[in-house]
């Protein structure tokens, strides 16, 4: 069975940046293979188009551009954000509000996203809100391990809502979270 709309695909994949030498980020494994529902929009498009018609068995490398993939460095979205929105009844939480570290935030108009905190000082925190993959090129190498025709759960449950390229997080009105997501030992954010 190959690759199509509304097909159960399980994959493996190491992913690199920079090419099929470059530093790995990222691993499915067969014991914690990728799953997702093929033509959902769930994963990057070009990934996809790029699957599309392998079978099971079959072996693939993907290079990814930047462009394909999660776009180039957007400097508009590396912002200085007022430090007393990261006050916790009236104190400032230093633990988790650190240099490097992602922090959850909501914009203006309800959407989750993260922020990677670049800098703090007195009055500001410059937060870095591309994906951590913006401006990077992709190299996958893995192997498709099963092709099946999805279940109309599978399905309902990807058109319902998805938070990341596993496909069947646990998503629900709280948005999702590494904890709730059932695929396998797939976060929310992975990077494909």
């Amino acid at each position: 069975m190959a690759i199509t709309k509304n097909k159960m695909v399980s994959l493996t994949y190491d992913l690199r940046i920079d090419g099929k030498e470059g530093e790995l980020i990222e691993q499915a494994t067969a014991e914690k293979p990728l799953k997702f529902v093929y033509g959902a929009g769930i994963m990057l498009p070009k990934f996809e188009s790029l699957i599309e018609g392998l079978e099971q068995g079959k072996s693939f490398e993907i290079n990814l551009s930047s462009q394909d993939a999660y776009g180039e460095v957007d400097e508009n979205a590396i912002i200085d954000l007022p430090k007393h929105l990261f006050l916790i009844d009236g104190k400032f939480d230093d633990d988790i509000v650190k240099v490097g570290n992602s922090v959850p935030m909501m914009s203006t108009s309800g959407q989750r996203m993260n922020g990677l905190v670049l800098e703090i000082n007195d009055e500001h925190v410059k937060m870095d809100f591309n994906h951590p993959l913006a401006g990077e090129d992709l190299f996958f190498q893995g192997d498709v391990l099963e092709v099946r025709d999805a279940t109309d759960e599978e399905i309902a449950a990807t058109v319902q809502g998805s938070c990341g390229c596993g496909g069947s997080c646990d998503c629900d009105d709280e948005g999702c979270s590494d904890e709730k997501c059932s695929t396998e030992g797939q976060g929310c954010g992975c990077g494909c």
